[in-house]
């Protein structure tokens, strides 16, 4: 069974840093966190927002756009995997990056999922986000109903 998240408008960056820090906390070892939306959509704010929110002190966040992973280690100890997928063809390439292992064991925020094709966890949690007037609208999607639960306080 699939799960679907109204969708929800997000007026400035403010307020996408906010469900970032909302939904950060509710993501554990294992969960992948697909972010898929066109260029300039928020991503990468949104991961940088939900990454910041788990570590123990405050970092810079570089984009992986050029170096496809950044690696943190969250103030629990759990590993956190930043990857942008932009720039690979294809599933071939993730295999090299050592994703596959990572998806297992760390919490992974993935870029331009697309490019995963069918390696994406199954249970894996998708945030799309799409401009929308002068802001983006935000929607979770996973093909594991669970998430419905988990995201419940964190989406109020």
């Amino acid at each position: 069974m699939s799960w679907c998240s109204p969708p929800r408008f997000l007026p400035d960056d403010a307020a996408t840093t906010d469900l970032a820090r909302r939904v950060a906390p509710v993501l554990k070892a294992g969960d992948t966190l697909c972010l898929d939306g066109p260029l300039g959509a928020g991503k990468t704010h949104f991961a940088r927002a939900a990454i910041r929110a788990r570590l123990a002190q405050d970092e810079d966040i570089p984009s992986p756009t050029f170096t496809l992973v950044q690696t943190y280690e969250g103030r629990d100890g759990t590993e956190i995997w930043h990857c942008d997928l932009y720039r690979l063809s294809g599933p071939d390439e993730v295999l090299e990056l050592g994703l596959e292992d990572a998806m297992e064991d760390a919490i992974c925020l993935i870029e331009w999922p697309d490019r995963l094709g069918d390696m994406a966890p199954a249970d894996a949690l998708t945030l799309h986000l799409a401009m929308a007037g002068d802001g983006r609208e935000a929607q979770f999607q996973s093909q594991n109903d669970t998430w419905k639960g988990r995201l419940a306080d964190a989406l109020g």
